[in-house]
């Protein structure tokens, strides 16, 4: 029989989607699932991309530019001006499908197959298949719940350096922890890259989440212009996960050139999601600080309400909406998969993303999950009830 790549076998399962078998099979049943497990976002999406999803007049859906649509681009470089991200313009960003893609393409771009890769974990799990489809090695360095996930000492991220790293991925604001670097530790991550030569891939996704006093700071604006790389996409800041919509932005010529072959290559990204997006961008102030206002809520309430669960802890959370919490379980894996198959309260349940498959070492993570505060506070609310009574009944089992 024909076998399977060993690509393919090496490709991890998402942790973020491997349990939705058994939240469908829960729902076939008549259960009403909670989802803590996934950043999709429930607010509405702007009424201005919308609208202009609803008015297409073409009469052909065409391709777009394998970069996209010009002023989607001369758009951006307004928006990105509003974070202190400037000498850019237009012919400095890519449109991706997806900010997925944009991580891909920077890593074919940049990387050779056998190249390491540093990440911090807990990370994006998505990252790990990127790199197995690019043939890179990940390296990882380890931020602790106990810290409140902040970034690793230096020694730690040397240690892990070898002649063959060539970049290192940041996610900030963080997903899945939701902490952000501040200027001091992004200022050592910029003294690495200088003094190694490296990449430095930029994932800036939740940069409209930020909920501390201290101003948010790009890895656009370290004066690293041949070094940086900026991922970036609409999905969580427009609600607009579905339209597949990314950026992928640098400043060095040789990169962007190098990433427009595999552009070319897919042919164009996707037509509609760009007129959705370009829509989207403008005039949405009111938009946007209604988003940040009911995140920041949300997240008060349910990270006050985990800690009030006995056995339960999470650090506070200053971006994005997503928070690691240590639970009083020793497989947090095996009670995400009891809650979705035995545990129900007046026929409800909740699904959570189990914490082990953020991080690369087996060890860690084990009694912790990752959870989105992307429900409206009523639902997290009966979230928190579902988890106190789920906790109790799964530890007070008797096991044969």
């Amino acid at each position: 029989m024909p076998q399977i790549s060993h690509r393919g076998l090496e490709m991890p399962s998402s942790p973020i989607r491997k349990l939705a078998p058994l939240a469908n099979e829960a729902k076939l049943q008549g259960v009403k699932v909670y989802h803590l497990n996934i950043g999709q976002p429930d607010l509405p999406t702007p009424q201005k991309g919308l609208d202009a999803l609803k008015s297409i007049d073409r009469k052909t859906l065409e391709y777009s530019p394998s970069e996209g649509f010009i002023g989607l681009r001369e758009k951006l470089v307004g928006y990105y001006a509003k974070f202190g991200i400037n000498d850019i313009t237009h012919e400095n960003i890519i449109i991706t499908s997806g900010g997925s893609e944009a991580i891909l393409f920077a890593f074919l771009a940049c990387m050779n197959p056998g190249d390491e890769m540093i990440m911090v974990e807990p990370g994006y799990a998505n990252y790990i298949s990127f790199a197995v489809t690019a043939g890179i090695k990940v390296k990882t360095v380890t931020s602790y719940i106990e810290d409140g996930f902040k970034l690793p000492p230096v020694e730690d991220f040397e240690e892990a350096i070898t002649p063959h790293t060539r970049a290192i991925l940041l996610c900030n604001p963080n997903n899945p922890t939701g902490y952000v670097y501040s200027p001091d530790e992004l200022q050592k991550i910029k003294e690495l890259v200088v003094k190694y030569d490296l990449y430095l891939i930029a994932d800036e996704v939740y940069r409209e989440f930020v909920y501390t006093d201290e101003p948010y700071v790009s890895a656009m604006s370290l004066g690293l212009p041949q070094n940086v790389i900026l991922v970036d996409s609409v999905s969580k800041r427009y609600s607009e996960c579905g339209i597949r919509i990314g950026m992928l932005v640098t400043r060095n010529r040789m990169v962007h050139d190098t990433v427009m072959k595999y552009c070319q290559a897919r042919l164009s990204p996707p037509l509609l999601g760009q007129i959705v997006a370009d829509a989207s961008i403008e005039g949405v102030e009111d938009y946007a600080r209604e988003c940040f206002d009911e995140y920041k809520a949300r997240r008060d309430f349910f990270i006050k309400g985990l800690n009030s669960i006995p056995g339960v802890y999470s650090p506070m959370p200053h971006g994005a909406f997503y928070t690691v919490a240590s639970l009083p379980v020793a497989d947090a894996e095996d009670f995400c998969r009891w809650c979705l198959t035995d545990f129900r309260m007046d026929g409800e349940t909740i699904m959570m993303a189990p914490a082990a498959g953020f991080y690369r070492n087996p060890d860690l993570g084990r009694n912790q999950v990752r959870l989105a505060y992307v429900l409206c506070r009523e639902d997290l609310q009966r979230s928190l009830m579902l988890l106190r009574a789920a906790l109790r009944a799964y530890n007070n089992r008797t096991v044969f």
